[in-house]
């Protein structure tokens, strides 16, 4: 049986990330496990889906945070 490690201060299992659109390429930064639907605030494309923990992320990740 594997023991788990135990950590003094646990780290964060969400962060926030850098989108950017398929459609005009426009770049936002948003939270990973967000729970409302995260649109682009240039073309109004779908970016992010909530699905209960980790959203969907129908854009191109850039980059993390965190």
């Amino acid at each position: 049986m594997v023991k788990k490690r135990h950590e003094i201060i646990p780290r964060p299992k969400s962060s926030f990330i850098r989108v950017r659109c398929p459609k005009c390429t426009f770049e936002q930064i948003t939270f990973d496990h967000a729970t409302t639907v995260v649109r682009c605030k240039n073309c109004n494309e779908i970016l992010l889906i909530p699905r209960g923990g980790k959203a969907l992320i129908k854009g191109e990740m850039v980059a993390k945070y965190g």
